[in-house]
This record gives structure tokens, sequence and C-alpha cells, in this order.
């Protein structure tokens, strides 16, 4: 039978041009979350500057650090001091010139327990992270806690149910999706709804095709990069669900907060029971996923 229970938190929070009062704030809001119960911790995407993929320069490499790093000595004192794992996404800098998005699973020792260097990439306008970011080469992760088992994906990871499915193959309980996801100002008034409900109904998807919960972890506020334009207003939004896809907890568009919700691996037991998708999967089947795509001429 399934072990116990244990509680999540999500952080959504804003992020400032000054890193060093990033990095005491997340430090903070974790060390408030393990006093309110929670076991796992998870910090929204490159919390420790502003969301620096608007504009393309190169001097914002300085920004990158490697792992083991100064974030993740800072953020293994508290996880050590309060008996807590912390899933902390960083700008990792893993040679001259060799930069990824990365997790770094923080023990309750203190430790980097692995990493998990982000796989998809996005370039799109205000978002250009194949500029700075290698793609990932940890493949898919999931990894051993003292809560539960852990699985973290990253952002753009969130589009593809390729990833999450391989991360529940692995055992998960628990997906966690760091994420840094806002509108255009100019578009938000026309799209905004739409992307929004796209955003949330996608992990909400993840939930329930596997069978797990799922933490999608946002950053808030408005973020003009030095390069000028109207930047980018996160949307906030972010949500915890069960493997039934039920919202458990979800926050306010525009206010820091942290989420918690209780993991219950009894109810990820039931819930594959009586919708067993990993049960009747075809893998004998599936051969063509792994293609670009398929001409059928």
């Amino acid at each position: 039978m399934p072990e116990g229970k244990f509680t999540i938190a999500a952080i959504q929070m804003s992020c400032s041009s000054d890193t060093d009062a990033n990095l005491a704030k997340a430090c903070d809001l974790v060390a408030e979350a393990a006093r309110k119960g929670a076991k796992v911790i998870c910090l929204p995407e490159l919390f420790r500057s502003p969301y620096f993929c608007q504009s393309q320069n190169a001097d914002t490499c300085n920004l990158a650090e490697p792992i083991p790093g100064p974030s993740t000595g800072a953020l293994g004192k508290v996880a050590k001091a309060h008996d807590v794992t912390v899933v902390a996404s960083l700008f990792e800098r893993r040679a001259a010139g060799l930069y990824h998005n990365t997790v770094a699973m923080l023990s309750p020792a203190g430790e980097v327990q692995g990493i998990y260097r982000k796989m998809h990439i996005p370039d799109d306008p205000l978002f250009f992270e194949k500029y700075y970011f290698t793609p990932g080469d940890t493949g898919f992760r999931a990894f051993d806690t003292p809560a539960g088992k852990v699985g973290t994906l990253i952002c753009w990871d969130q589009w593809y149910p390729e990833a999450a499915r391989i991360t529940a193959l692995m055992g998960a309980n628990v997906i966690f999706y760091p994420t840094a996801i806002g509108w255009h100002p100019a578009e938000k008034a026309e799209y905004g709804e739409r992307q929004t409900s796209a955003w949330t109904t996608m992990q909400r998807s993840h939930a329930i095709a596997n069978g797990v919960y799922v933490a999608a972890v946002n950053r808030v506020g408005l973020e003009i990069d030095s390069a000028g334009g109207d930047g980018i207003e996160f949307w906030g939004g972010s949500f915890i669900c069960d493997p039934f896809g039920v919202v458990l907890a979800q926050a306010g568009a525009d206010t820091e907060e942290i989420l918690y919700a209780e993991v219950d691996p009894a109810t990820q037991e039931y819930t594959r029971r009586n919708w067993p998708f990993l049960r009747d999967r075809r893998i004998d089947a599936y051969g063509p996923i792994t293609e670009r795509f398929l001409d059928t001429k």
C-alpha cells in the first residue's frame, strides 16, 4: 500500500533587480512554508533575478552560477535547519560559455541531491531562452525524498505530455513545474484569458492523464527589461491539483503567496485503479512518437 501523506508548498513571488534580496526573500519564504508544515517546497523559475530572457545580452551571463554555488548554499542552510526538501530553479554556469536552466533538488541535509536541466527551450518574442540555455542532458528525473518521490520539469516543459508521462513512469507522486510565464501587455486584452486557460488546462491534463499531483509555480509582477519595451506581466495563478485534476489551491494573478496542499498517495492509488490509463497503455504501438513528423503520403 502507499506510504504516508505529506504537505507540499508552492511559492509565488515577485523578483527584483537585486539578486541578493531575491535570494534572501526566497530563503525567508521557504522557512515560512516549512514552519507551516510543508516538507517539499518549490520556488518559481529563475527566482534569483528578473526574467532576463526578454533580450539578448552576453553580459547577462554574469548572473549564472555553479551548482553547488551561492544560491544552493543559502537555501541548503534553510533546508537543513527546517528538515525540508527545496526545489530551486537556477541559471547554471556549467563551464565558460555553457549554461543551463536547471533545478537543484536540495535535501533536508542541505545538500544538492541532484539536478534536472530544462529539456525544452523556447525561442519566442521576449522569451529568448535559446540564446542563454543549452538544452538539458540529464533526461527526465524523479527524486526520492523523505516525504515521497518528487519529479520536476521547468516552464516550457509543461506543454509536453511526453515529459510528464516519463516523469510519472519514474514513480513521481507529484510533478513540480517552476515557471515564469506571463502576458505581453499589448496582447493581454485580446488573448490573455485564453492563454491562462490553456496553461491551466494543460497542467491539469498532466495530473489526470498520469494520476499524479501537479504544482505549477509562477512568479508575479510587471518586469520591463533594461533594453526597454512593454515588458512581461507575469500572470501568477500558481496552483496545485490532485490526480483527478481538482485544483486544491490557487494563487491570485498579482499577489505574492504560498500555496499548500496535502499529497496523499492513497488518492493516487485510488485514481489509478479507477482510471487505469497506465494499465491500458499500448506500449507496443508507440514507436512513431519518437519521429519528428510522420509523412503518410
